[in-house]
């Protein structure tokens, strides 16, 4: 039973998703830091916290201060992901395929037709009966 369970934790995925889990914990930190950092150079002087700026209609009141702080810390978040995270793994993904040529795209079908026109064309002409390759048919198929 040991030597099973030993082998269950040992396995790929749970170590990988535990190195994830504990990563994910600690980048959260470093996110809320960033998040608090920029709240107060975009908040309104002395004030960092907007939950309370609401505003009463009739009987009810509008507490927008919560949305703002959501709104902010949700752009907030998705910038510090994006500058610290995707745009370096974009900016090295694209360094690494600068070397890397790509495939080379096949030839369209009206550039093969137009070769198998002249194969058989020369082929008329020197009286021999030239192969015919299967190309994809110019009329649509009926229904």
């Amino acid at each position: 039973m040991f030597k099973e369970f030993k082998e269950f934790i040992l396995r790929g995925n749970v170590v990988e998703l535990a190195v994830a889990v504990i990563i994910a914990t600690e980048f959260s930190k470093v996110v809320g830091a960033m998040v608090e950092l920029l709240t107060n150079l975009v908040a309104i002087p002395g004030s960092t916290d907007f939950s309370s700026l609401q505003f009463k209609v009739g009987g009810g009141t509008f507490r927008y201060g919560n949305f703002f702080n959501a709104v902010v810390g949700f752009l907030i978040v998705a910038a510090v992901i994006f500058f610290l995270i995707v745009r370096p793994i974009n900016k090295l993904a694209e360094r690494r395929r600068v070397g890397v040529e790509p495939e080379p795209a096949g030839r369209p079908d009206d550039v093969l037709l137009l070769e198998e026109i002249r194969d058989l064309l020369k082929a008329q002409q020197q009286g021999e009966r030239a192969p015919l390759r299967a190309t994809r048919a110019l009329r649509p198929a009926p229904e």
